[in-house]
């Protein structure tokens, strides 16, 4: 009865190991080889979406109107005039230089 049971044990074993080994060999398909590099994952399927379809009946959305995206003119001459001070420019330059400033 032991010897049996130590049969079974060494059957069993052999079974897993055998098992254990085959589950670390890759299928290669025909005409490939074990060298290739593994396929890349196939690409995301897209999202579809339905488009929004305008109703009849609903009135036209509103134009929609940016702010005033330039200061006042008279903003506008004072950071001129400032930064032509900063760079040191003489009072006949500055005149020239925030004349040409403001109006870009």
């Amino acid at each position: 009865m032991k010897r049996s049971s130590i049969l079974l044990g060494a059957v069993m074993l052999a079974l897993v190991a055998a098992s254990a080994a085959s589950a670390q060999q890759q299928f290669i398909p025909p005409g490939g080889s074990q060298y290739n590099p593994p396929l890349p994952p196939p690409p995301a399927v897209p999202k579809i979406e339905v488009p929004v379809i305008p109703k009849m009946d609903a009135p036209p959305a509103p134009p929609r109107v940016q702010g005033l995206q330039r200061g006042s003119f008279g903003d506008r001459i004072g950071k001129c005039l400032d930064d032509a001070a900063a760079a040191g420019l003489g009072p006949t330059e500055r005149a020239a230089y925030s004349r040409s400033c403001a109006n870009q």
